[in-house]
């Protein structure tokens, strides 16, 4: 029966490594360090069997990803999810001018409910580039005023 030798597994690993930057959803290359990483136990330990690798690649893939997710991803989370009354306050800078009968756009200096840049509406006419505090959101806009 095949049994792959150190070198296939580092092989692997860098494969799976180098497909996430054609998958860019930073999950594939954990299976790929854990990959390498067998590679690296078989250079110490050749003796042994391929169930045997296919169960130590299989359980360091989780523990990287566990390790991704538990402690690693939620430092990189933005703000999605967050209550709508938590963006009042928050300053932007108005993209496009807005009139109290039509749309504009601002965007804040960091993600606000996930996304920096906003549609949004007013009650007075504001032009582009001034500064903006965002009064509530309503729906899929956020209701501004002029910043004092």
């Amino acid at each position: 029966m095949f049994s792959p030798e150190w070198w296939h597994w580092i092989v692997l690993g860098l494969a799976l490594t180098m497909a996430e930057m054609a998958i860019p959803a930073f999950f594939v290359v954990w299976f790929g360090i854990a990959a390498a990483g067998v590679g690296l136990i078989l250079l110490a330990a050749p003796d042994i069997g391929f169930s045997t690798q296919i169960l130590l690649w299989a359980a360091l893939s989780a523990a990287l990803v566990a390790i991704w997710f538990r402690y690693l991803k939620p430092r990189t989370m933005t703000a999605v999810g967050t209550s709508a009354a938590t963006v009042a306050g928050e300053v932007g800078i108005l993209v496009a001018s807005i009139t109290p009968d039509s749309r504009g756009q601002v965007r804040f200096q960091k993600p606000i409910l996930g996304s920096d840049s906003w549609e949004c509406y007013s009650e007075t006419t504001i032009q582009a580039g001034e500064r903006v505090r965002a009064v509530a959101v309503e729906g899929s806009y956020i209701k501004v005023e002029k910043a004092r």
